[in-house]
């Protein structure tokens, strides 16, 4: 397997929304269709609408072509966006309407290492999504200080807890992510996610941050 990051959400110098690997309707009854539908192609799609627009706007301002008093708005309107869109590439991805139900391998070996068990961590996940004050999300990531995982809390999407902390399992707890399934029952909703999750696109995402 090739030793790279993913780039499915960038293609011929613009941000891109990748298809959903698995139809609309894949994911039920533990998520809607109607729900992934909005999620993906409203929601989604404006991160990556804005990302382009923030950094067409700050290409602008280098040549000269804008006002530079606009620079630290669109740079954080690009880091709002891109955030945004990351993140979610990685959430639909580590989703399966058939997925590998455990880790196996070096992943469960590290999971066994920081945490102690696998149903250890992910109580830590499941608590750490629902305890995310706001709107955000719940990261396990490969933490490259340490050299070990991580789990962090991430309001909104831009503001993550550990700078470079790379992404392996994310999941949104924005409203706009469970309401019209789960409605304010942000519990139920993370049960039914951590049923989805693909360890398999979890165990590849670790394999790429840590070789």
């Amino acid at each position: 397997m090739p030793c790279c990051p993913c780039r499915i959400g960038y293609q011929d110098g613009q941000y891109v929304l990748p298809p959903l690997p698995y139809d609309y309707n894949a994911l039920e009854p533990l998520m809607d269709e109607a729900t992934v539908r909005l999620h993906h192609d409203k929601h989604h799609a404006a991160y990556v609408a804005g990302a382009n627009a923030a950094a067409a706007k700050l290409r602008a301002i280098a040549e000269g072509q804008v006002d530079a008093s606009l620079t630290t708005p669109e740079t954080r309107n690009l880091s709002f966006h891109v955030s945004g869109h990351i993140l979610h590439s990685i959430f639909w991805t580590n989703m399966s309407p058939t997925p590998k139900k455990t880790p196996e391998g070096k992943l469960a070996e590290a999971i066994n290492a920081r945490f102690g068990s696998f149903e250890a961590m992910m109580n830590v996940f499941k608590n750490v999504a629902a305890g995310v004050e706001g709107s955000g999300w719940a990261i396990l990531g490969w933490e490259p200080i340490s050299g070990q995982l991580a789990i962090c809390g991430a309001e909104k999407h831009q503001n993550l807890e550990m700078p470079g902390l790379v992404p392996l399992l994310v999941c949104d707890v924005w409203e706009h992510a469970y309401y019209l399934l789960h409605q304010n029952n942000r519990k139920a909703y993370i049960e039914n996610f951590v049923q989805l999750i693909n360890w398999a696109d979890v165990e590849q995402r670790f394999q790429e941050a840590t070789c």
